[in-house]
């Protein structure tokens, strides 16, 4: 998925906005949770970034770890860009290693889309409003008005980290796929 997401996204106009149809979906998730063979690239890309979606929302405790919600959100109040992308960087620390190789083909991907918004119409902003639901959520539910303020919160420091992903991760997720 993160293939196909890395080669097609770039050039896709809403890619991660728009949603695929809803059957398509159904019905590769199906398959796919059991585990047949499923051949992604004959489908529509929006299915994929659907799918895709939905797996990160699956993980169980959120792939940036929902124990770690209140020290995620809090980690934009911190000073400088230099001193948020350290405590990023100590927060990635405490992730299990799946999750942090994940997180870094997954900004691998954010980052080319966003490096040709013009044409996507994905710049880090709408990147982020699309993709932090499904990055990290709170460990327990809450009142719609503080889910809408996290998710907020939530969506900063997503696109934070899209700006600043070379400098989080370093210089080589932008060639993590090869050449587009």
């Amino acid at each position: 998925m993160l293939s196909l997401l890395y080669q097609e996204g770039p050039s896709t106009k809403g890619i991660f906005r728009r949603s695929g149809s809803a059957k398509t979906f159904k019905e590769l998730k199906e398959k796919l949770d059991s585990g047949t063979e499923v051949d992604l690239a004959r489908e529509s890309i929006f299915v994929t970034a659907s799918l895709f979606k939905d797996f990160l929302r699956n993980i169980p405790g959120s792939i940036l770890s929902s124990q770690l919600c209140d020290k995620w959100v809090s980690v934009l109040d911190q000073g400088n860009n230099e001193e948020k992308i350290k405590s990023i960087q100590r927060l990635i620390e405490h992730l299990p290693r799946a999750n942090v190789v994940l997180l870094r083909y997954i900004f691998g991907v954010l980052h080319g889309i966003e490096m040709r918004s013009e044409e996507n119409q994905m710049n880090a902003f709408n990147l982020a409003v699309c993709i932090a639901p499904s990055l990290l959520w709170p460990p327990v539910s809450s009142t719609p008005d503080i889910e809408s303020e996290f998710i907020k919160k939530i969506s900063n420091l997503v696109q934070f980290l899209i700006e600043n992903c070379c400098r989080i991760f370093g210089d080589e997720i932008t060639s993590l796929f090869g050449e587009i």
